[in-house]
């Protein structure tokens, strides 16, 4: 679904976190209230051509595109042989070099907002944090992928490693990252704590305990901050 709305290029959001914190449904629920808070002021229906955004998407790493698609297969189906640390940071480079040259900069070049289910961040935390590979080559393989490409915003669901598990399990059969022991999830939430300290003004921290109409709130909250400090929001029309 794309809809008509504001300002000079598009803008990258992000929802990023640990297994089983609600960032997908989150993600999808945060479209359709865009869609209707947008509409509520009267923004979709007096949309001109020359607004600066032109449209909502939404996408996911890995996995954007029909190619990703592939890649996505291969990193989480756990019944293939074991794969190596490096082998699974080169391909998660390869996804997300695909889908920023792609689809991600194709669209903000066309005034796109876009939603994403995870970026560069999750590499850190789970291939420096979670495995122990070099920081400094993640960072070096991620400005390749993504051509320097940050998001304008990162809304971090945080929730307690044994909760989101537990989440996981209880949806059925777990992919390949998901069935990691706890320790290894205990270091990617650690890693994404400390991106969000190095990085507070970028990556927000929502607390993903609460339930699920309370994150959704909470997170709307700091978009309609963001939404009027990025774009001339009209107020609500009267009838």
């Amino acid at each position: 679904m794309r809809l008509r709305i504001m300002e000079k290029r598009g803008k990258l959001i992000v929802f990023e976190g640990g297994e089983g914190c609600g960032k997908t449904t989150q993600l999808q629920h945060t479209q359709q209230w865009l869609e209707q808070w947008l509409s509520d002021r009267g923004w979709l229906e007096n949309a001109q051509p020359s607004f600066p955004i032109a449209a909502i998407a939404s996408t996911r790493e890995p996995g954007g595109t029909p190619l990703c698609q592939n890649i996505r297969q291969v990193l989480l189906t756990p019944d293939l042989e074991p794969m190596q640390d490096r082998t699974e940071l080169l391909l998660y480079a390869a996804d997300r070099a695909q889908h920023v040259a792609g689809y991600l900069q194709p669209l903000l070049a066309q005034s796109t907002l876009i939603l994403c289910d995870r970026y560069t961040d999750s590499t850190v935390a789970y291939q420096g944090y979670g495995r122990g590979l070099d920081l400094d080559l993640i960072h070096q393989l991620n400005t390749i992928a993504t051509q320097g490409l940050i998001p304008d915003l990162t809304l971090w669901l945080d929730l307690e490693v044994e909760l989101g598990l537990a989440r996981a399990q209880a949806r059925g059969s777990r992919d390949r990252i998901e069935q990691a022991d706890v320790a290894f999830h205990q270091r990617v939430r650690q890693g994404f704590m400390e991106l969000h300290q190095a990085h507070p003004d970028r990556i927000l921290r929502i607390d993903a305990a609460q339930p699920i109409d309370a994150v959704s709130q909470a997170i709307q909250t700091v978009l309609e901050t963001k939404l009027t400090q990025w774009y001339a929001i009209p107020a609500i029309c009267n009838p």
